[in-house]
């Protein structure tokens, strides 16, 4: 018998089995497009993750400025009380000196005028005696008459 050559080209067939082949294929590329889902929200959520960490650590870098801020201000205010109040001291200081220096004045004040007051006095009763001494020389000179 002659040799015949085989074809080594495959036959197609519509067997069950070859469908199944394919559905199964399908499946697996099913399965492909799951994982790349999966992939992609994995990303998400560490891209969700990551940026959710920069704006905490923003959040906490902006926090610390502002509590330096206050905490400067607060300083500076505090200063600015002490030297107000260091201010007001020396003017109370100021005012408690002139206000001795006017109750002084005024007590000089009144000690001259009641110097005058018993000057005046004295002089009146200094006057009226003499007046009186008048007006007996002069009733003892009608009343000798």
């Amino acid at each position: 018998m002659p040799e015949t050559k085989k074809s080594t080209a495959k036959k197609k067939t519509t067997s069950k089995s070859a469908k199944k082949k394919v559905v199964a294929r399908k499946k697996v590329g099913a399965s492909k497009k799951s994982t790349v889902t999966r992939k992609r929200a994995v990303s998400k959520r560490k891209v969700a993750v990551d940026s959710r960490k920069a704006l905490v650590n923003k959040l906490r870098e902006d926090l610390k400025a502002t509590k330096e801020a206050l905490g400067l201000a607060n300083k500076a205010a505090k200063a600015e009380i002490k030297l107000a109040g260091d201010a007001a001291k020396a003017e109370i200081g100021l005012l408690n000196e002139k206000l001795k220096a006017s109750l002084k004045r005024e007590n000089e004040f009144l000690k001259l005028g009641e110097k005058k007051a018993r000057m005046m006095l004295a002089a009146g009763q200094h006057w009226e005696k003499q007046q009186v001494a008048k007006i007996k020389k002069l009733a003892a000179k009608i009343s000798k008459k």
